[in-house]
């Protein structure tokens, strides 16, 4: 299915587009493709779970919800090994990301609740974000992207500081403490979620320092400005 949508962006959707903004352009469409309904299957997932534990057996639904991220992820690991092999944290951003995925799905069977939640953290702002990088890459030849991408960049800023920085290490260091009493030992080796806090854990502050480069950016082009216009 992803595949089959990043050829339709490819050759469809996006056709008129350089060749060289094509492939970042189809992979923000299976990205979107993937990550409002993600939040709204992993929302679902989560609240139909009875149990709600960390280390609470994995739903039909939750295996189901797993399976369509594992998908997508590996669509995406392939553009990116195919287009910009040269970009070496995001190829281990998603080799990390399918190996949480793949142990709690098929190796262990627990603890989807811990896994998708934070995957509902991780793709609440995909929406803002996918169409605020469409807008990015187009900002120098058309000026409604550019009028779009100064638009969305504080709300999408704000949404992402708050959410990765804010409930994502919120919700991790609730995980960790769990984790680290030994309850779940008897279902999920320590290994396995020493690796998915490892994992986690990375992802966040990565996306802090990305995020934070943001806003410095953003800060000086703002003042960089009224500069300007006060000479």
């Amino acid at each position: 299915m992803f595949f089959g949508i990043y050829l339709i962006a490819n050759f469809i959707v996006f056709r008129s587009w350089s060749p060289k903004l094509r492939p970042e352009a189809s992979s923000c469409l299976i990205s979107l493709a993937h990550g409002t309904p993600a939040v709204f299957l992993a929302s679902y997932a989560v609240l139909a779970d009875p149990s709600r534990g960390f280390a609470s057996s994995n739903t039909q639904f939750q295996n189901l919800v797993l399976d369509y991220s594992i998908a997508y992820f590996l669509m995406d690991l392939v553009h990116y090994i195919v287009f910009f092999p040269s970009d070496v944290l995001f190829i281990g951003h998603h080799l990390a990301t399918l190996f949480v995925f793949i142990t709690c799905r098929y190796m262990v069977s627990h603890g989807a609740f811990a896994i998708l939640f934070l995957l509902i953290l991780a793709e609440v702002t995909s929406f803002c974000q996918n169409a605020w990088t469409l807008a990015n890459a187009r900002k120098a030849d058309v000026v409604f992207a550019a009028k779009l991408y100064d638009f969305l960049s504080p709300p999408f800023y704000a949404l992402y500081s708050v959410v990765r920085g804010l409930a994502g290490p919120y919700f991790l260091y609730e995980m960790g403490v769990f984790y680290v009493s030994g309850a779940a030992d008897s279902v999920i080796p320590r290994w396995v979620w020493v690796s998915w806090i490892v994992v986690v854990l990375s992802a966040i502050s990565v996306s802090i320092l990305w995020i934070s480069n943001l806003w410095i950016e953003l800060y000086r082009k703002r003042t960089g400005k009224l500069e300007k216009k006060t000479r």
